[in-house]
């Protein structure tokens, strides 16, 4: 078989290693089997240790690499700085952890909104810098880049009623993956977004809580149905591997074309 006249691009993260965080269930914990799937070795943190065990025991048995459970609040940058400090390099971060209190704007507690603003921004922010320190510590190339994916939302490019505080915060993401890609390509760091319609995941259940609901919700995505996990799993993946090494600076939107009407 004649040889491609270029280099066939690999969605494989052999030798690489992962930071998930929001991993014990939904969005995060697809990311951390499929990146296990691939060859990564992948750190899982969330609050919950059982959850996380559970997750590292299905990565675990579909995967080559290491699955490290961390247990920790993201909002913690102390406990968050000494789980990646103490990591021996870093090569991919998916900020994943976040949440979201739907209702209409004159009614939005300030309590609510610090917490949307602590884990949504806030936490995004410092994961992401200590993050970082140590990815410019681990000697990357512009042959073997760093990816820095930060999972934001369809609301992130868009508004929508009884979701103020979740789109300022979703925006606020897409600010800060832009700002980060300038600055930091030049020293082999890509960073990118991914923009999620309504995926099912328990937290969009507990939201999304009647038959009405859902109908109401389905009929505003052109694709006809929630997405999955595992879409979310597959965009990450492209992010993280080689064969996106010209892609940074970008939101990949999987939103059933929500945001193109």
């Amino acid at each position: 078989m004649a040889a491609l006249p270029f280099d066939f691009p690999t969605f494989r993260l052999d030798q690489k290693l992962a930071l998930v965080t929001g991993a014990g269930e939904g969005i995060g914990a697809a990311v951390a089997m499929t990146f296990a799937q691939a060859g990564a070795d992948v750190v899982i943190v969330a609050r919950t240790e059982e959850k996380l065990r559970a997750v590292a025991r299905q990565a675990t048995e579909i995967g080559s690499g290491n699955v490290t459970v961390a247990p920790a609040d993201v909002t913690d940058s102390e406990a968050m700085k000494s789980i990646i400090e103490s990591l021996p390099r870093l090569d991919i971060l998916v900020n994943n952890a976040g949440t979201n209190f739907p209702g209409p704007f004159v009614e939005v507690s300030e309590e609510q909104l610090d917490a949307m603003l602590l884990l949504n921004v806030k936490a995004y922010f410092t994961v992401a810098q200590v993050a970082v320190k140590k990815m410019l510590a681990s000697n990357h190339t512009a042959q073997s880049t760093a990816s820095v994916i930060n999972i934001s939302s369809q609301m992130g490019h868009v508004g929508a009623p009884d979701r103020t505080a979740y789109c300022m915060t979703k925006h606020a993401v897409e600010g800060l993956t832009k700002a980060m890609a300038v600055e930091l390509a030049a020293q082999h760091i890509r960073v990118n977004s991914i923009g999620p319609t309504f995926i099912d995941t328990p937290l969009i259940r507990r939201i999304v809580d009647t038959p009405e609901k859902h109908a109401a919700l389905v009929a505003r995505i052109p694709i006809g149905h929630l997405g999955r996990v595992e879409d979310i799993a597959s965009a990450a993946l492209y992010l993280a591997s080689p064969a996106s090494a010209m892609v940074t600076g970008t939101c990949m939107l999987v939103d059933g074309g929500w945001t193109a009407q």
